[in-house]
């Protein structure tokens, strides 16, 4: 047999594969039917066992490794049917409809209350002034008060920073997703340029001390690795140390922050732009306590966990291949008190208001697994 013979012969069984296959799900639709009657959870765990050791067995030695993979794949999309069917046009669904079309003629603010981490001259607040025309600024020390104080409804919006180029995810803000409600309506692609910051009359090799953010320090690290000897302080921000430097009476002492900050507080620039690499880039979140979906929103975030089980992750990721979704980012964190359990936080390519979209964020929102919508949203660069 050639191999248009071949190709010929795989296309009628593949035909057979897929009438089956739509065969099987309107079977799982009846399924669905009955145990709502019968007030059954979808997932029966048991079952699934007993089919996909039947089918390893009928696949025999050479190919029952495969038979699993294929059958547990069919038994996902069966049960993903089957919630989807159940939960009809669940609460997710109807929150984000109702959003799309109440903010479907506005636009992103000009003016707002926003709430920033650090003081004068921070990062944060620089990406405000990118975002909003006219913000009245609140600053508060720690990424905490900013969730706080949207959370509380002090401050319509935040402004957090959530990775970096060079040094990568911050850490914190992953981890404080996690007890904060909140949803993130705007993005903003900064670059970042980082100058070493001291008191007027400063000479460069005379100092002894640098303060910064750890992530300042990070951005930095092969300017100050050129500098052994020199103390590395960490400060809550980068402005702070910067203003730190400006109130202290020492002349040893800089800070690796913005040259915005030289002008605030007073500084001159001993040394411009030693980030380690030039195209040195932040991404800020800015997050509101409402679900907002403004014109123009191409991305979605968002927070889930697994079962601990081998393929769930895989078998997650693939519920979006499927409608042609792509990932830009997927981030885990360790969940406090469960020995290595993870949540995931998930960037995605896609509209919010995308009907196909919906419904397969409606489906995993109606699963067993944690299921959190951070937002849709557009980005600027």
């Amino acid at each position: 047999m050639n191999l248009q013979d071949c190709r010929k012969r795989i296309n009628r069984i593949d035909d057979q594969i897929c009438d089956l296959f739509v065969e099987r799900m309107n079977v799982s639709a009846d399924v669905a039917k009955a145990k709502i009657a019968a007030n059954k959870a979808v997932t029966d765990s048991s079952r699934e066992r007993e089919e996909r050791l039947r089918m390893i067995k009928r696949a025999g030695d050479e190919f029952g490794d495969r038979a699993a993979v294929l059958f547990t794949t069919l038994f996902d999309l069966s049960r993903s049917y089957q919630r989807y069917l159940i939960s009809g046009n669940g609460k997710l669904a109807s929150e984000l409809i109702a959003a799309g079309k109440a903010d479907l003629e506005s636009e992103f603010p000009d003016r707002a209350v926003v709430a920033c981490q650090g003081v004068e001259g921070a990062y944060s607040q620089q990406a405000c002034d990118r975002l909003f025309k006219q913000a009245d600024i609140i600053f508060f020390r720690n990424f905490a008060g900013v969730f706080q104080a949207v959370a509380q409804g002090l401050c319509e919006y935040g402004i957090l920073p959530i990775e970096n180029s060079t040094s990568g995810s911050v850490n914190a803000i992953y981890d404080l997703m996690r007890s904060n409600k909140f949803y993130i309506v705007r993005s903003l692609s900064m670059p970042i340029r980082h100058h070493l910051l001291a008191k007027p009359g400063a000479k460069l090799e005379d100092i002894k001390e640098i303060v910064s953010h750890e992530q300042g320090i990070l951005q930095c690290r092969e300017f100050l690795n050129s500098r052994p000897g020199i103390k590395i302080t960490i400060y809550d921000n980068t402005a702070m140390a910067a203003k730190a430097v400006a109130e202290s009476s020492r002349k040893d002492i800089a800070a690796i922050a913005s040259l915005n900050c030289a002008d605030v507080y007073g500084l001159s620039d001993l040394a411009g732009n030693i980030q380690n690499n030039a195209a040195n880039r932040t991404r800020f979140i800015c997050i509101s306590r409402n679900l907002r979906l403004f014109p123009g929103a191409d991305r979605i975030s968002l927070m889930l966990s697994t079962a601990h089980k081998p393929g769930s992750l895989y078998r997650l990721i693939s519920k979006f291949a499927t409608i042609g979704v792509n990932l830009t980012k997927l981030e885990s964190r360790p969940i406090p008190g469960r020995e290595f359990e993870f949540m995931f936080y998930f960037d995605l390519e896609a509209s919010p208001r995308s009907p196909e979209v919906i419904r397969l964020l409606d489906g995993l929102a109606s699963g067993p697994d944690t299921f959190v919508f951070l937002g849709g949203y557009r980005e600027i660069v």
